[in-house]
This record gives C-alpha cells, sequence and structure tokens, in this order.
C-alpha cells in the first residue's frame, strides 16, 4: 500500500503544479501551439465527469458531480482491496494511478467547481476532449488494470 500512496502522491503533485502552471500562463479558449495540425495547449474548465459528460449541469446541481467522483473512489478502494494482495507491481502501479488522478481531478472540484483541462489534442478538425495529467494517470492507470485482470481471467482459465 506504501508504494501506491507514493505513487498516487507523486500525480497529484505533477497534476496540481501543471494545472497552477496552466492557470497561470493560458487564456481560456486561446490555444497556444506546441505542435501545429495536432497539439495545442488550452485551458478549460470542466465543470463535468470525465470528457465533459454531465457538464452542463446547472451549478446548483454541481454536488451531483462530486458525489459521483467520491463514489467512485469508493469503488477504486473496494477493487485495489480485490487486486492489490495478488496484483503484482502491475496493480500496485494500476491503483496508484488511478487513485492519484481521481485526488487531482476531486481537489480541482473542491476549489474550482470544476476540473483544470489543458491539453487539447486534435486532427482535421476532430477534436479530443480536452485533458490534463490527472486525466492521463487515470486512463494509463484504467487501461493497466483491465490487462492485469483479463490476464489473471485467461490465466484461471487454462
Amino acid at each position: 500500500m506504501t508504494l501506491v500512496l507514493l505513487l498516487a502522491a507523486v500525480i497529484v503533485v505533477a497534476d496540481q503544479v501543471s494545472k497552477t502552471a496552466a492557470l497561470a500562463h493560458l487564456v481560456p479558449g486561446h490555444p497556444v501551439v506546441l505542435a501545429d495540425g495536432w497539439l495545442s495547449l488550452t485551458l478549460v474548465m470542466n465543470p463535468g465527469l470525465a470528457f465533459g459528460l454531465l457538464g452542463t449541469l446547472e451549478p446548483a446541481w454541481r454536488w451531483l458531480v462530486a458525489a459521483l467522483s467520491i463514489i467512485a473512489l469508493l469503488v477504486l478502494a473496494r477493487v485495489a482491496l480485490r487486486v492489490l494482495p495478488t496484483g503484482g507491481l502491475a496493480g500496485v502501479i494500476a491503483i496508484g494511478l488511478i487513485f492519484g488522478g481521481a485526488v487531482g481531478n476531486l481537489i480541482d472540484r473542491a476549489r474550482f467547481g470544476a476540473v483544470v483541462d489543458f491539453v487539447d489534442v486534435h486532427w482535421h478538425g476532430w477534436h479530443w476532449p480536452a485533458f490534463n495529467v490527472a486525466d492521463s494517470a487515470i486512463s494509463v492507470g484504467v487501461a493497466l488494470l483491465a490487462f492485469r485482470l483479463l490476464t489473471e481471467r485467461q490465466a484461471k482459465a487454462q
């Protein structure tokens, strides 16, 4: 559990430092092009869940988004109790990444009522929803956890 918490802390610090820099140096809706045609930094305040889901809720209902985030953390804790005893290093890394990312975004919700997103990947008019370090950690952690659980299931079936 120590490694999980250490990795989660590193993710939270990296996430919050990058968001502080984005808030200090970016103007909402004005992209800073890093790689012409596919990568920009564009400050977006996302009041919703992942990919802007529930982002159009009235401000009075934003507590629902925070509550869903807390429920997701509780579900993650339950998954961690199942995965960590036999999950090896992959399980530790997956849970640490997911937990750190979730906490990083929850800090934003508490501070701003929205998550600070700023990485804008696009290609020929198609835009991936803006994201941040926490979102990246969650995505990699979920992919790693899914791979870990699928390979565990296949090993048990053989």
